[in-house]
């Protein structure tokens, strides 16, 4: 039996051109078309020559994919949902990395992205954290990869949450630029980032409300302070949050309670020490740690690369579930 042919588009941004590395070494995949929105007919190794991908861009076009079974959607949200659209009505499974299927209500979508490109398709797709959602992502034809920052977050809560132990929580994020995707505005400029570090979103963001879903699905039903600062590095990310507590716990009841929520979990590391960027750059490994605080609250630290774990890598995590593969196959 051959293996599945997965096309890759959106490859000439950040993420798609991880994900297109991952897939082309990958064991259990073969890379099919990879296609994009800009440098058509340039070879992906030349622009990104860290990735050594042979295989040469070609413009977007759903219709040109032949022997495709599956597709990872690398694309802005408001482009990707017509794309995934289309893909699933030539019944190709789909992993989208946009925010275009993240959410389930409707009204939020709209208030934070605006119109949606394909609503007939809308809640239909299964969230893709699999460490929460494991059994849904392996029976779905659809999945919709979360953002950098709900993933670090989500992990870093979801044992509070799960636990009832969740009052309220404030969650400062810090992210490499690249998390701006390829195309450059005055914040993301190298003038602006070099030396410097900046807060944005003050009035409110838009993983904000995916964060809220995500933790009420947990059973967590909390106020929630989301707050993202940009970081003068390429890729990696950090998330603190700063939880209160239905009730009392000490720093090892917590520590406790994460190692036995994640002592399963392969790509989730609990550890003593802080983590930092660097301890997880170029995996899908997501790395934490608890403590709790003078003043009661719980402090969780949350480290994970943006463009792996935040995107490219759990999207191959998700595939490998959908087909039945090990989660692990291609990421070690």
């Amino acid at each position: 039996m051959s293996e599945p042919r997965v096309a890759i588009i959106g490859a000439a941004g950040f993420a798609g051109a991880v994900a297109a590395r991952l897939i082309d070494r990958h064991p259990g995949f073969e890379l099919g078309p990879i296609q994009a929105r800009s440098d058509a007919g340039e070879r992906l190794d030349e622009l990104y020559p860290q990735h050594r991908v042979q295989a040469r861009l070609s413009d977007v076009d759903v219709l040109a994919l032949h022997r495709v079974d599956a597709a990872i959607v690398a694309l802005p949200h408001g482009a990707a949902a017509p794309i995934v659209a289309e893909l699933r009505k030539r019944d190709i499974k789909v992993v989208d990395l946009s925010a275009d299927f993240r959410l389930t209500d409707f009204e939020t979508y709209t208030e934070w992205y605006g119109e949606h490109g394909a609503p007939d398709l809308f809640g239909t797709a299964a969230y893709g954290l699999p460490e929460l959602n494991r059994n849904e992502i392996a029976a779905a034809e659809l999945v919709a990869c979360p953002g950098c920052y709900p993933t670090a977050s989500l992990l870093a809560l979801a044992p509070l949450a799960k636990a009832g132990l969740l009052s309220d929580v404030v969650i400062d994020a810090k992210s490499g630029v690249s998390g701006a995707g390829r195309t450059t505005n005055r914040r993301t400029h190298y003038v602006s980032v070099a030396d410097n570090v900046s807060a944005y979103g003050l009035d409110g963001h838009r993983h904000e409300p995916e964060i809220r879903e995500q933790l009420a699905s947990l059973g967590s039903h909390v106020p929630t302070l989301f707050l993202p600062h940009l970081l003068p590095i390429d890729q990696g990310e950090l998330v603190s949050c700063y939880a209160s507590l239905e009730e009392p716990k000490s720093g090892d009841e917590l520590l406790a309670l994460y190692a036995e929520s994640y002592a399963s979990e392969q790509f989730v590391e609990v550890t003593d020490e802080s983590p930092g960027t660097r301890d997880v750059r170029e995996t899908n490994i997501c790395r934490l740690t608890v403590r709790v605080h003078s003043s009661g609250r719980a402090i969780v630290l949350s480290a994970i690369d943006n463009l792996w774990k935040g995107a490219a890598a759990q999207g191959v995590q998700c595939l490998n579930l959908m087909y039945g593969l090990p989660e692990n196959e291609g990421l070690q």
